[in-house]
């Protein structure tokens, strides 16, 4: 016994005398720190799609968890786009439309660093854009996008803990490693003025992230870092303008990119966090070089999910279910089958005539009571980004179309009708990009209706989605446009009061067939 104390006693000098050498020893600072960047962008669901197959945010949690477990000095990112459009977003709650507020509670469990505004958070109003800040407990960043006051533009702006705090042009991280390296990460954001709203001022892209570009180069910001929400093309532009610019986080765009440029690389991943970047960046504090190593990682049915977050999740799609009862009298009554998965992809609905947009134009087209030609609805009206295959349900059409909205009868003229036709065609790639029905081109490029070729003076009724005659994504498609003689609204009884009561119907009719 006295001999086990001996020993005992022995081994606990020898271990607080190693313990203590180990204090004394300080690690040498290498000069190099490593830090992991986690990007989404444009995320409208909360939950998995495709039954589950791919995405939810449950599932990014745990990937982002994990991570930071390994490496602390880790951030997450939105690169604009996540409140809205959702279909939970449009429905009430205790009288007010969610409008994101689902995101923003999922966002703050996940412990997001940084967002910058999309085209689509001014789709919800200034007042619900307001509480959906407010209630963030991530920052938020622009260097291009302010609110319009009567006195002028201003800061948007959100309050914490009673403090009215701006959105600032810039945003700095400063990170420290085990061994005492330190460097300063600085990020700025700019967002395409794709989305006119009276309460959004957007300034120049360009030369608002040229002020913030130097405002980090002259704090002597070790990192410089984009979050964009921008077309492709204007990133690339950015990213060559710029050259200290390492990485540029983009959103808009809908499927994974890596992009590299004269000077840094630009990074865009699936939509709906089908898939996430995870940028990891070391930089030498000794030569001033960075190198960063991007990595596109799926997020499926494979993915575990974090239990916190999940919880969040569910209370929300509770809340779906109950609400989605107000829409459609069984939001889960098999309504089609498709023996030909039905191609609801951004990138097919926004570049090409596919399955889908038939479906839906051909719906619009049979939607009067009373006849039309040919019916037209931008791509970026289907919000989807999934396929659907064997037996559909009203609620998968919903989720296509969480705008709703009318379809109108528009009586035009032919050569607007051909000023359109061509300027949806000229859009390939984007969202302006038209699905069309009873439409086609004869060898030398010409459009014809009905296989008829379109006189410039003959007017035609088509069926347009009430989205395109706003003028937002076709700029000159406007009511008091001369070319267009007459707008119809449809009355309640018809389908074309609702674009997705259409679309039901429709596809409900088909399948007697």
């Amino acid at each position: 016994m006295k001999r086990f104390n001996y020993v005992g006693l022995l081994f606990l000098l020898l271990f607080v005398g190693c313990k203590s050498t180990k204090e004394r020893v300080k690690v040498k600072d290498d000069g190099k720190l490593t830090f992991k960047f986690i990007q989404l962008n444009d995320v409208y669901e909360i939950a998995p799609l495709s039954g589950g197959k791919y995405g939810g945010m449950a599932r990014v949690a745990h990937v982002a968890d994990s991570i930071r477990k390994i490496e602390p000095n880790t951030y997450m990112f939105m690169a604009g786009d996540f409140l809205n459009p959702s279909l939970i977003g449009t429905m009430k709650v205790d009288g007010e439309r969610i409008r994101g507020k689902q995101m923003i509670e999922v966002m703050n469990a996940m412990n997001f660093e940084l967002v910058t505004f999309g085209n689509h958070e001014f789709d919800i109003g200034e007042a619900d854009l307001q509480k959906r800040m407010d209630e963030s407990n991530f920052y938020w960043t622009s260097a291009n996008v302010f609110q319009n006051n009567d006195d002028g533009p201003r800061s948007f702006f959100f309050r914490r803990n009673n403090d009215t705090i701006y959105v600032p042009e810039t945003y700095t991280i400063s990170m420290m490693d085990t061994d005492s390296t330190k460097i300063d990460v600085g990020l700025f954001s700019v967002t395409l003025d794709s989305n006119p709203r009276e309460f959004v001022h957007y300034a120049d892209v360009f030369l608002e992230a040229s002020s913030a570009y130097s405002m980090l180069q002259s704090q002597q910001t070790d990192v410089i870092i984009g979050l964009t929400h921008l077309k492709l093309s204007e990133d690339i532009e950015l990213a060559n303008r710029f050259p200290e610019i390492a990485l540029i986080m983009g959103g808009h765009e809908h499927n994974n990119m890596l992009v590299p440029t004269d000077n840094g690389i630009v990074a865009k991943a699936d939509a709906n966090a089908k898939s996430i970047y995870i940028h990891t960046i070391t930089h030498n504090t000794k030569d001033g070089s960075t190198s960063i190593d991007s990595h596109l990682m799926p997020i499926d049915q494979g993915t575990s999910s974090s239990l916190k977050v999940q919880a969040i999740v569910d209370k929300w799609n509770t809340v779906l279910d109950e609400k989605m009862k107000e829409i459609v009298d069984n939001p889960n009554e098999i309504i089609y089958t498709a023996a030909v998965p039905i191609d609801g992809t951004d990138s097919a609905n926004r570049g090409v005539q596919t399955n889908l947009g038939d479906l839906i134009t051909q719906a619009m087209f049979q939607s009067f009571d009373t006849p039309v030609d040919g019916a037209l609805v931008n791509g970026g009206s289907f919000r989807l980004d999934d396929m659907l295959a064997g037996e559909i349900t009203s609620l998968d059409i919903v989720r296509v179309l969480p705008f709703g909205g009318n379809v109108l009868k528009v009586d035009m003229k032919g050569d607007l009708l051909k000023e359109v036709l061509d300027y949806g065609q000229s859009q390939q790639g984007t969202g302006a990009y038209l699905q069309r029905h009873n439409f086609s081109r004869d060898q030398q490029g010409a459009w014809k209706l009905n296989e008829v070729s379109i006189s410039d003076d003959k007017v035609y009724s088509i069926a347009v989605s009430d989205f395109l005659m706003k003028g937002y994504d076709i700029p000159f498609l406007k009511p008091d446009h001369p070319g267009v003689k007459k707008v119809y609204s449809p009355k309640k009884s018809e389908a074309a009061s609702d674009i997705r009561k259409a679309v039901i119907l429709f596809l409900k009719e088909i399948s007697k067939n």
